[in-house]
């Protein structure tokens, strides 16, 4: 069965293209023209994942993801402005799984799709698994921080830390060769991929984002470095 995607947002064209880019690649779409509509639409039909965006009539983004975290823990990419960054952090924190900046690339939002959906159904897996505790082939160790890179899940001193796609992408990037500075370019396309452009202080967020995260598991964590005018790098252990 194919998954279904919940796609909700105000601009037709949006909705249009951006569905019929998702159907070519084997995904059901689910359209809804506002938050109050598109909410109905996903308790009455549940997807797989949703794509939101945050500023729409009658009923935002944020409230709709309020309702939606009640009951549910669904994988919910938002969909924001450029300068939006205030919503994307508030987005974060109420529990969205990443945010895609418009205007953006339909590749890029496909593979950040398929991202979370291979998560979400390795995490389904493992529930259901007898042997819950079996560890993953693909992991990253370095010092206290473990990435378990088949599932995107991120632990430091054995406490979990929950990343968005794009952060867990920029954290392996730097961990998987320590004291090796990353220039943002280089970060850019081992998160976005080639040829997508993305401002320099996006990165720049992110990499804060990343900190804080792991800082409120750990006040002393200080492995991510910043060089400032080059780039960041992993401490070595």
């Amino acid at each position: 069965m194919p998954h279904n995607i919940a796609l909700i947002d105000d601009d037709r064209n949006i909705l249009t293209s951006v569905s019929i880019s998702l159907e070519s690649e084997g995904f059901s779409v689910q359209t809804y023209n506002d938050g109050e509509e598109g909410l109905a639409g996903i308790t009455s039909n549940t997807p797989d994942l949703v794509v939101l965006d945050i500023k729409m009539p009658r009923m935002d983004g944020m409230e709709v993801l309020r309702k939606l975290r009640e009951t549910s823990l669904l994988p919910v990419i938002f969909l924001t402005s450029k300068d939006d960054e205030i919503d994307e952090v508030i987005g974060l924190r109420m529990g969205a799984d990443d945010y895609i900046t418009k205007p953006f690339s339909q590749r890029l939002l496909i593979e950040r799709i398929r991202t979370l959906l291979r998560r979400e159904d390795m995490r389904k897996t493992l529930a259901t698994n007898d042997d819950k505790k079996t560890a993953s082939e693909n992991m990253i160790t370095q010092g206290d921080l473990v990435l378990d890179d088949d599932r995107h899940l991120s632990s430091w001193k054995g406490k979990a830390v929950t990343l968005t796609v794009t952060e867990y992408l920029l954290l392996k990037a730097l961990a998987k060769r320590p004291g090796i500075v990353k220039n943002r370019d280089q970060l850019i396309d081992m998160a976005y991929g080639e040829n997508i452009y993305v401002d320099d202080r996006t990165i720049d967020s992110h990499i804060k984002r990343i900190r804080k995260k792991f800082k409120q598991v750990d006040s002393e964590f200080d492995s991510i470095e910043t060089l400032y005018g080059v780039g960041y790098k992993y401490k070595e252990v």
